[in-house]
């Protein structure tokens, strides 16, 4: 298993949001976190990621208990995550945004640049104009695209798709499944629940902090009670 999160209780002081999660995927899923607002979705991506205190549970990536290891530390270890606002360097140039993401290489990147680029054909051609300067849509694809200069084994996605067009909500997911498919585990949250459902492998719908439903998207999909509760019908 790549990653396992173990009846996590974490949150921002007070009342803990998360009150017991568990999810697990391989590093050839794509898992989806879905649910309603206040569920606690991006806060389970921020406790992966060591971005706020887990009070008990365990976080177990590739064997290892990384439970409130800080991000500069997970990093190494093959872990990224795309915060879903703020997530571009907006003064920096799409280029040296993408360096940015390999700053823990000691190696020639540049090969790395060159597969970015080929993932993500308009950035090359805007490659030196200001990452604040782009679409919604680009930012994201810069976005992403720094996450995977570190070459992670697991991405973690918040919101991937929030405020895009839909044309742009559909050349996300299917760069998503790109990345996957390349070897890198993907873990998401998503507000296009029905779209991101269709393609994952594994699917978590969380509600008050912990799971109500898990299994393949597909069955989730299928699940009268998840349609009518969590997707509109």
């Amino acid at each position: 298993m790549l990653i396992e999160v173990k009846n996590i209780i974490a949150g921002y002081g007070g009342a803990p949001i998360l009150k017991g999660l568990n999810l697990a995927i391989e590093q050839s899923d794509i898992g989806v976190i879905v649910g309603p607002n206040g569920a606690g979705k991006s806060t389970a991506l921020k406790a992966i990621f060591g971005l706020l205190k887990v009070s008990s549970g365990e976080i177990i990536f590739q064997g290892q208990n990384i439970k409130n290891s800080l991000p500069d530390k997970l990093v190494p270890l093959g872990l990224s995550f795309v915060p879903q606002e703020k997530n571009v360097f907006t003064s920096l140039t799409v280029h040296e945004n993408l360096e940015m993401g390999a700053f823990i290489r000691k190696d020639d990147f540049s090969d790395s640049l060159d597969e970015i680029y080929e993932m993500f054909p308009p950035l090359k051609a805007k490659r030196h104009q200001h990452a604040g300067e782009l679409s919604g849509g680009q930012r994201q694809m810069v976005a992403m695209g720094r996450a995977l200069m570190s070459k992670p084994k697991l991405l973690l996605l918040d919101e991937p798709s929030a405020g895009l067009s839909p044309r742009y909500v559909i050349e996300i997911f299917e760069q998503i499944k790109k990345i996957n498919q390349l070897g890198v585990g993907i873990l998401m949250v998503e507000q296009n629940a029905k779209q991101a459902l269709s393609f994952a492998s594994k699917g978590f719908v969380l509600a008050n902090g912990t799971n109500s439903f898990s299994g393949t998207g597909k069955e989730l999909l299928n699940n009268p009670e998840v349609a009518k509760s969590f997707l509109g019908g």
